[in-house]
């Protein structure tokens, strides 16, 4: 029985058995109800044959027990205490025995399904409540969480808001700055070029301003050098007239002197290098138009763009603002209008009530599930009874079996072992049909809902067999649409919507509440979006910017024509070369004091020694203010010629640049204001379109998820009915059943191997005289006598002792 299962689920078979029961009326006498039972006949032939099998056992087992019973009362069937003993009867009675204690090994087997399968339904039913509770908890998580959750995507918006809204004041340095970036490239460097140039003009015009007053000051130095030499050059000849000078040694040294003093001249040609005058006055020309100032305005004014974008667009971000809290009122007022709510509403009245029934029922049902848990307990029990007579009986036999004892003197313990079998026996006959009656009935239950109800809920075809058009409305293609919308074309499956659940969708679009409620036409992104556009539409921003001006570009010009490109570098830097002096006068005053000191005391050597100290005198005043004068002609003529080098072609490189900046500006500020303002446009409109989509998504994939009510139907059918009950129940009967049929070998060799073991009232024996048995003498059976026959004393089998 228990390898019973019924045939591949016949689909159609099972819809039109669904449709009979949903039906009104069952017309047996219409041919298609017949033939439809036919279908439902040939799909159950497993089963039905099986519980065929069953019933035929329940109706032949009383009766072999009582034919059995009947014929061991009339000392037939084995009834009577004799043994009629045989070659073979020891291996009989060890094959007896083996055989009926596998097959009770089996029984025990199936006995201890039984009584896990009962121990299953105890303690799974009682975890049933705690089960409910948390399903109906979950239940109403969904139901509080929902209007949370509705409340949370209305919120959002106004972060959404609050970031528009922080742009929009910003728009200075949003919509401005973007502007304001789009020309800097082209015009700042221009511009700071300009004001390097501007800074070089003035650097041109101190340098020059240091140089000609160096070169004034340099002529009257160089004068001044010039007049004190020959002064000295005066002394230096009288005092070599004294007559000293003519008396050899001191006449030589007077001569080298004398030689000597053509070396102290200045050099003229300090006296002869140029002013810078007009070049000065060019350049202070150029300066009375302010350059710096020029480009600092520029600056300015490019720096004021976002200032100037913000009060040209006051009106309209206060416009944009009023569409935007226009928008905020549209969408509370569509997350408002969902039929979530309604739905909810209605499915909260069934929970209710759902709860309320299982508070009332759950105390009966686990009631009933005692009652059950006893009724198992007790039926067990007796097939543990039964199964242990027979070990007692399988125990005594064998230990207290003595292989030398005849069947009349078998011991006390040899012969309650076959007792306990027979007891086992009777047992079996007595309850055995009982049982069987009971794992029919379990098996018929269990096995058709198993099949019918637990596998097709597992693969879905159960669900598919529901999406049936017209199944269970006849006017309905699909039943939940019909529910629902009162549309039922819709394609809307219980298939479909258990696995939306399963995977956490939200209840809006496992449902397809669209099709009376259409969020995406409600949400209209487009809708909302060109209102937006259009308010943005009249940002108009208008800049009038012109660098430089005439007079910055004529102040260039005037520069690049000033002259400091056209002096003579050379001849500065020549003479800055150069010694003021004809000669170190530093070295010619100590080499006048080193030949005056070899000379006598007197008016010669005190007066050289006088020029001297004056020559030395003459280098500090006047050679080395000179050499400081040169220094500073030299540095300002490098600046100078670092400035000119290249002048001409940097003004004509500015003014070259300057004129594409401005272009730029003049042609192209229009169309970097409109992209500017379309992607400052976008920016505001790309949040609402996001929040917008998002709303959608949120409220059609993950608002009022339905995982709960799935997790709860899984609980109810898969867990409660199916692991809960189904399985505990099939695995009773299979176990019970199981048991119960091995019964029926159990007794059949019971009743063999307890003629072993029992004490016989009479035996048979060989005869001793004859090798063949008495067969002609006596009408004894097989060769064998009794020790009485007929009531007549049989002297063969009384012993000497008794005669």
């Amino acid at each position: 029985m228990e390898g019973a299962v019924p045939q591949k689920k016949p689909k159609d078979t099972l819809r039109k058995v669904i449709q009979k029961a949903l039906g009104s009326k069952i017309n047996y006498d219409e041919p298609e109800t017949v033939l439809l039972g036919l279908k439902i006949a040939y799909y159950e032939a497993g089963i039905i044959l099986c519980s065929l099998l069953g019933l035929l056992f329940i109706i032949l087992m009383p009766l072999v027990g009582y034919f059995f019973c009947m014929c061991r009362c009339c000392n037939k069937c084995g009834g009577e205490m004799h043994q009629r003993q045989k070659e073979n009867g020891p291996f009989l009675r060890k094959c007896f025995a083996i055989s009926l204690l596998v097959i009770c090994i089996i029984i025990s087997t199936g006995i201890f399904y039984g009584f896990v399968a009962n121990h299953q339904v105890r303690t799974r039913i009682k975890r049933s409540r705690k089960l409910a509770d948390s399903n109906f908890k979950d239940l109403r998580t969904l139901l509080n969480e929902t209007p949370e959750q509705i409340k949370y995507i209305l919120a959002q918006y106004n972060t959404t808001k609050d970031k528009a809204f922080l742009d929009l004041n910003s728009i200075n340095s949003v919509l401005g700055g973007g502007i304001l970036d789009r020309l800097r490239p082209n015009i700042i460097p221009v511009l700071d070029e300009i004001k390097s140039m501007a800074t070089a003009i003035k650097e041109t015009k101190e340098a020059l301003e240091n140089m000609n007053s160096t070169l004034k000051s340099l002529h009257q130095q160089s004068t001044q050098l010039s007049s004190s030499l020959t002064s000295v050059k005066t002394s230096l000849r009288g005092s070599l007239n004294d007559p000293l000078c003519s008396v050899r040694p001191t006449s030589e040294t007077c001569n080298s002197i004398r030689l000597s003093l053509n070396q102290l001249n200045s050099n003229p040609e300090l006296r002869q290098l140029p002013l810078v005058d007009a070049e000065l006055n060019n350049v202070n020309n150029v300066l009375r138009t302010d350059l710096d100032g020029l480009v600092q305005k520029d600056y300015q004014s490019l720096n004021d763009i976002p200032d100037r974008v913000q009060s040209q667009t006051t009106s309209v971000v206060a416009g944009i603002k009023r569409v935007l809290n226009s928008i905020g009122s549209d969408i509370n007022n569509v997350t408002q209008r969902l039929p979530i709510q309604d739905i909810l509403s209605e499915f909260s009245g069934y929970l209710n009530n759902t709860e309320s029934y299982m508070q009332r029922h759950l105390p009966t049902w686990e009631e009933y599930d005692s009652y059950w848990w006893l009724g198992g307990l007790v039926i067990c029990s007796l097939l543990t009874l039964i199964v242990i007579f027979y070990y007692l009986g399988l125990l005594c036999g064998v230990c207290g079996y003595d292989r030398h004892a005849t069947p009349t003197t078998r011991g006390c313990v040899s012969n309650t072992g076959g007792v306990f079998l027979m007891v086992g026996v009777g047992l079996s006959f007595l309850f055995c049909w009982i049982l069987m009656i009971i794992v029919v009935l379990t098996f018929f239950v269990g096995a058709n809902v198993e099949k019918m109800i637990c596998e097709p809920y597992v693969s879905k075809e159960l669900f598919r067999v529901l999406d049936t058009p017209r199944l269970l409305n006849e006017d309905w293609e699909y039943y939940l649409s019909g529910k629902l919308f009162n549309k039922s074309k819709i394609k809307l499956t219980f298939e479909q919507v258990y696995s939306d659940c399963k995977n956490n969708r939200g209840t809006y679009g496992t449902l397809h509440l669209e099709n009376s409620f259409n969020i995406s036409e409600r949400l209209n992104i487009n809708e909302h979006t060109e209102s937006i556009s259009n308010e943005l539409e009249n940002l108009k921003v208008n800049f009038n910017i012109f660098l430089l001006g005439a007079a910055g570009r004529k102040n260039l010009q005037d520069f690049a024509a000033c002259g400091i490109d056209r002096m003579n570098y050379d001849t500065y830097l020549a003479q800055t070369g150069k010694s003021p002096a004809g000669v170190n006068l530093l070295s010619f005053a100590y080499d006048l004091e080193a030949k005056a000191n070899p000379l006598p005391p007197g008016n010669l050597r005190n007066s050289l020694k006088r020029d001297a100290q004056t020559i030395k005198m003459i280098h500090q005043q006047r050679v080395l203010p000179i050499e400081q004068s040169l220094s500073t002609v030299y540095q300002s003529v490098k600046i100078l010629q670092r400035t000119s080098n290249g002048l001409l072609e940097k003004v004509t490189r500015i003014l070259t640049s300057l004129d594409f900046a401005q272009n730029f500006i003049t042609n192209n500020i229009s169309s970097v204001i409109i992209e500017e303002t379309k992607k400052y446009g976008r920016t505001i409109i790309g949040y609402f379109e996001h929040y917008l989509r998002w709303i959608e998504f949120s409220i059609r994939e993950k608002v009022a998820s339905c995982k709960p009510v799935a997790t709860a139907l899984d609980t109810a059918v898969d867990v409660f009915l199916c692991s809960y009950v189904i399985d505990p129940l099939n695995l009773f009967w299979f176990g019970i059943g199981k048991a119960t049929v091995f019964l029926l070998p159990a007794l059949i060799f019971a009743v063999k191997l307890a003629k072993y073991y029992r004490r016989m009232d009479s035996e048979d024996v060989y005869d001793d005289v004859e090798t063949i048995p008495m067969k002609n003498m006596e009408n004894g059976n097989n060769g064998y006598h009794k020790d009485h026959l007929y009531g007549i004393h049989n002297p063969v089998m009384t012993s000497p002792a008794q005669h």
